[in-house]
């Protein structure tokens, strides 16, 4: 199984038997590091939680998150709930979408209308209109 090992600028994941050719390396800033730089180029107004402490998060697949150390976090707070992290068939379609067109609702395609029109068939009466957006 793979072990980080973590120093001052960077967290690198291996099988624990320095043999990196065996698995996927992954070199990620250390906690510090992202927090400064983020604080250089994202603005204030994109709040962290736990500022005191922020998770920093490096993948996540189905309901869980990880940090760079490895720990496993239950995600009630993103938009998970509905289909999870990584979900093989939402990664799919959001691929051959992205593979053909990708454009906002400042633009016509057909693939907006399609899947307003779906879900409209799902909800009551008068619930007919759809802002797309990638937040809450």
């Amino acid at each position: 199984m793979a072990s980080p090992t973590v120093n001052d600028h960077h967290t690198k994941i291996t099988n624990g038997k320095n043999d990196e050719s065996e698995c996927d390396v992954k070199e990620y800033y250390s906690r510090d590091k992202t927090l400064k730089l983020r604080d250089i180029y994202i603005p204030t107004c994109t709040e962290l939680f736990y500022r005191e402490n922020p998770l920093k998060i490096v993948r996540s697949q189905g309901t869980y998150m990880y940090d760079q150390l490895g720990n496993k976090y239950l995600d009630c707070i993103n938009n998970v709930a509905h289909v999870g992290h990584c979900h093989p068939y939402v990664n799919n379609e959001i691929y051959k979408q992205m593979s053909a067109c990708a454009t906002n609702n400042r633009y016509l395609h057909d693939n907006t209308v399609i899947l307003a029109e779906k879900i409209t068939k799902t909800l009551p009466k008068g619930l007919e209109q759809f802002f797309y957006t990638n937040s809450g």
